[in-house]
C-alpha cells in the first residue's frame, strides 16, 4: 500500500476556466500514513495570459483561501513540476479523483507537462464498495463512518483534507480486504 494521496482547492469547478490555489499531498508507505513525506503549496492563481485571477467570494467561503494569502504565492506553472516529481511513479488516490485528476489534467496539458501516475484510486469509489447501502459518501460522513476528524480549521484545506483521506484510504482497503 505505497501511495500518494492528494487535494486541490481551486476557485471553481472547472478545470478549464477555473484554477488551482493549493495542493496537498502526503504518502502512504505500507499502510502507514508519512505526515514527514508531504507536499504542500499555496498557488497564486493566473490567466492563461498571465494575469492574477481573483478567487471567487463563493469559492472563499469554502476553503476559506483569500487572494490576500496567495499573492505572494508561486505560479501553477513554477509548482507543477515539483509536484509532479514529489508523486513520481507512485499510485495516486483523491476523494472524488475525478474531479481532481480532471483539474491536473488540464493544468499540466496547459504547462506543456503531463498527468499520468501509475494508477488512480477514489476513496469516494472505495465509500461506495465499503458503505452500499448509504447515500451519500462525501469526506465529512466517510470521515465519520471511520471515526476520523478533522484537525481543526483542517476541512477544505488541502492538508487537512489529504490527512483525513489517506487515514480513510487505509481503513477502507482494511475493511475491504484489498492490497494496493
Amino acid at each position: 500500500m505505497n501511495v500518494v494521496v492528494f487535494d486541490l482547492e481551486t476557485t471553481g469547478l472547472s478545470p478549464e476556466r477555473d484554477a488551482i490555489v493549493e495542493i496537498g499531498a502526503m504518502r502512504v508507505r505500507d499502510g502507514r500514513v508519512r505526515e514527514d513525506e508531504r507536499f504542500e503549496t499555496l498557488v497564486r492563481p493566473v490567466s492563461g495570459e498571465g494575469f492574477p485571477l481573483r478567487i471567487p467570494w463563493r469559492a472563499q467561503q469554502v476553503h476559506g483561501i483569500s487572494d490576500a494569502m496567495v499573492r505572494g504565492a508561486r505560479e501553477l506553472g513554477d509548482v507543477l513540476p515539483e509536484f509532479l516529481d514529489f508523486v513520481g511513479d507512485s499510485a495516486v488516490v483523491a476523494h472524488n479523483i475525478g474531479f481532481d485528476g480532471g483539474f491536473l489534467r488540464a493544468a499540466t496539458r496547459r504547462h506543456g507537462l503531463r498527468w499520468a501516475p501509475a494508477a488512480e484510486h477514489c476513496t469516494l469509489q472505495l465509500s461506495r464498495r465499503a458503505f452500499p447501502s448509504e447515500r451519500s459518501h462525501k469526506l465529512d460522513l466517510l470521515a465519520a463512518r471511520l471515526g476520523l476528524e478533522f484537525a481543526p480549521g483542517g476541512r477544505h484545506r488541502s492538508l487537512g483534507d489529504v490527512r483525513v483521506t489517506a487515514e480513510a484510504y487505509v481503513r477502507l482497503m482494511e475493511r475491504l480486504r484489498v492490497g494496493a
